[in-house]
């Protein structure tokens, strides 16, 4: 069975789960038609399908590497890559003003997805340049965007995103780059950075790097650091290419997976850069581009999860081994029935999670409504979390579908599971995301929590005519997180970071029980039973997560260090 872009799912999310009919009433959004709609997820899936998914194990097989100083990328990428740009995926979000699309983040969301199932290694290009593209919209000078925004958005320019060194992880605050201005109203920039994913390609005519470093007046910690542009290529005065920067990739990192994607140590000395922002206030426009990537690194979680299960439904329906009834294969057996409605439930859950993220963005967009706003930055570490977490453990099970044909590399279903591990890790760790939601997202004493599920239970309450004990059983996880979220926002941080996990978690199943009833609402035989599945077999799992976060911190962090290691 060939790989298929979940075109179909999308199309029943967008018009029955995530309500995507209200970003296309807005004003800002009423070129979003059905029509349109229908036109960029058929034309996409093609290109996925046909274009992007061939390229797959080419990347895992023959990784990108570093040649003489120049980044020599895996065989077929360069055509993958200009397919993507000019299809116009790349700026489907970015302003018409500077060569974008204009249309809502849930359609580039859905094409991010398909693009992350078909080859994730180069879909993770095109979104570090969506982030960048989002970051010099809010925060560049006029003179930046004129110069860049274009080039990025057509795709001939690429972005990247410089965070982290040696000593500065997810402690960004710690960071030793240093930039001295020129006197020119440019800046030196120097120091070195790691963990750079697409540093360099042997496609596009230039790559910008946005660098976090530390001005001579700048205080220690985040609040002293300030953000640049720093490209390969000088721009002439033309927006042409110019001259080679003072900047190098130092080496490729060898990695668990994502071989076809570069991962660099970058050295910048004495580079020319530009100040993106006001100085010293980096980490507010680097966050822009965090947060696009989060929402984004969610997505390829996603994406992973649907090409892992899709290879292992393929395997499970050819393979036979042992009595089974019907068809004699493997699918037949009630484990491996489990196993891949399992993976499929998730799936759903997780994709309608980033959805209704991407919905939300999109409402606060086009309105300016600051509730839309905090439900949006409430629902991101959720949906990185989740949709990563998801990822993980469908491309884990769908080796184990595989038996010990999934733990020979020939069979292609190793790949998912290292090619999207990193997305746990990268763009703050899940850990972080929990901490993050059961703190920041947490100071309005929870009231965007609240509102949540104030809306999961009056949709459970509707669907109680047609569907009593699915809906009765969402609406008793909806009051159970409620009550546990009420506990919650009474405790100290310390007891809220003890259970931040299961906490996410948790929510995250309440969310995914919400999605799955509504499809069940709106849906066919084969939507209600797969509701069936997630609300009776998963969904209970919330209770156990939620006495998990009320148990607190105390017999935590008494288990001491000698109990560690003993």
């Amino acid at each position: 069975m060939p790989y298929r872009a979940p075109v179909n799912d999308y199309r029943f999310l967008l018009e029955n789960v995530v309500g995507f009919a209200q970003v296309a009433a807005t004003d800002r959004f009423t070129e979003a038609t059905p029509d349109l709609t229908d036109a960029i997820l058929t034309e996409a899936g093609k290109m996925c399908e046909e274009v992007l998914y061939p390229l797959n194990r080419n990347g895992d097989l023959h990784p990108a590497r570093l040649e003489n100083g120049v980044v020599r990328t895996s065989p077929g990428f360069s055509d993958g890559y200009q397919a993507i740009a000019e299809g116009g995926w790349i700026g489907m979000s970015a302003s018409p003003e500077v060569g974008g699309m204009g249309l809502p983040m849930t359609l580039t969301t859905t094409v991010n997805e398909m693009m992350s199932s078909a080859c994730l290694s180069l879909q993770l290009n095109p979104l570090m340049t969506q982030g960048q593209i989002e970051a010099l919209e809010h925060h560049a000078s006029d003179e930046l965007k004129a110069i860049y925004l274009p080039k990025l958005i057509s795709g001939e320019w690429c972005g990247t995103m410089n965070l982290t060194e040696p000593q500065a992880g997810s402690d960004v605050g710690a960071l030793r780059s240093k930039a001295e201005p020129n006197g020119d109203g440019t800046y030196a920039i120097s120091g070195q950075k790691i963990y750079i994913s697409w540093a360099d390609n042997d496609f596009t005519e230039n790559v910008c790097h946005l660098v976090l470093a530390r001005l001579p007046d700048g205080v220690a910690g985040t609040k002293g650091i300030s953000l640049f542009m720093v490209p390969k290529l000088i721009p002439n005065a033309d927006g042409t290419p110019g001259k080679q920067n003072s900047l190098r990739v130092v080496s490729l990192e060898h990695k668990m997976g994502l071989h076809g994607s570069p991962t660099a140590v970058m050295e910048y000395d004495g580079a020319t850069g530009w100040l993106v922002g006001p100085a010293h206030g980096g980490m507010a426009a680097m966050f822009t581009m965090m947060n696009n990537a989060r929402l984004g690194v969610g997505v390829q979680g996603i994406g992973a999860a649907e090409g892992a299960y899709q290879h292992a439904l393929a395997y499970a329906m050819d393979r036979k081994q042992g009595k089974a009834a019907g068809s004699g294969t493997i699918i037949e057996h009630a484990d491996v029935r489990r196993m891949l409605a399992s993976m499929k439930a998730d799936i759903f859950a997780a994709r309608s999670i980033a959805l209704m993220n991407a919905v939300a963005i999109d409402m606060a967009t086009a309105t300016g409504d600051e509730v839309w706003r905090t439900r949006a930055a409430f629902l991101t570490p959720i949906g990185k979390a989740f949709g990563t977490d998801v990822g993980s453990e469908v491309a884990s099970t769908g080796v184990q579908v595989h038996g010990g044909m999934g733990f020979i590399e020939e069979t292609g279903a190793a790949q998912y599971s290292r090619d999207v591990r990193v997305t746990a890790i990268y763009e703050g760790t899940n850990g972080i995301q929990a901490m993050d939601l059961v703190a920041r997202k947490l100071m309005d004493g929870g009231e965007a929590a609240f509102a949540l599920l104030d809306e999961i239970e009056a949709n459970a309450d509707a669907a109680k005519g047609k569907l009593p004990e699915l809906a009765q059983a969402v609406w008793n996880a909806a009051e159970t997180l409620r009550e546990t979220t009420e506990w919650l926002v009474e405790q100290d941080l310390t007891d809220r970071f003890a259970g931040a996990v299961p906490y996410l978690r948790a929510f995250a199943r309440v969310l995914g029980g919400h999605a799955h009833l509504a499809a069940a609402v709106a849906g066919d035989a084969g939507r209600n039973r797969l509701a069936q599945f997630y609300i009776k077999r998963l969904l209970p799992e919330h209770a156990a997560l939620l006495q998990h976060v009320r148990e607190g911190s105390d017999e935590l962090m008494a288990i001491t260090t000698d109990d560690l290691s003993a």
